[in-house]
């Protein structure tokens, strides 16, 4: 990645372009397009956000995009092919749960607690009830 970050610094001081117009031009955080400079692979969540940044870069600064995205792609080959399968599997484990925290269901699908009728008989003729009142109160107010 080090490689990858120095081509494109390279690339950008030869053609006198400064980090800032770079970022301007590109719509990419200065402090983005500076870790990827550094080579600083840390910095990102998102590989694949990553990936195209690197290719937007390459292709404003005129390199061979295909090639810095092959390399890139190289490196990352390396880089994850030395985690351990253990680790992989506990992350992939955690992601899962936190998918299932997080899961939304349609209303259609979700086991819901259906109300009993009782409630419903007890709510019309509360309501009755009060119409009643009503009606004769002001029957009585009329009178």
């Amino acid at each position: 990645m080090y490689s990858i970050g120095r081509t494109l610094k390279e690339a950008r001081e030869t053609s006198g372009v400064s980090l800032d117009e770079a970022s301007r031009d590109l719509n990419i955080k200065d402090v983005i397009l500076d870790n990827i400079e550094a080579g600083n692979i840390g910095g990102f969540k998102d590989i694949f956000e990553l990936k195209d940044w690197i290719t937007s870069y390459a292709k404003y600064l005129g390199l061979n995009e295909q090639q810095i995205l092959d390399e890139f792609n190289e490196y990352m080959f390396e880089y994850t092919s030395r985690i351990p399968v253990k680790e992989i599997e506990k992350k992939v484990m955690e992601l899962n749960k936190e998918k299932t925290d997080e899961l939304i269901v349609s209303p259609y699908t979700n086991p819901t607690i259906k109300s009993s009728k009782k409630n419903y008989a007890l709510i019309y003729v509360a309501l009755i009830a009060l119409v009643l009142i009503i009606i004769i109160w002001s029957a009585k107010q009329v009178a």
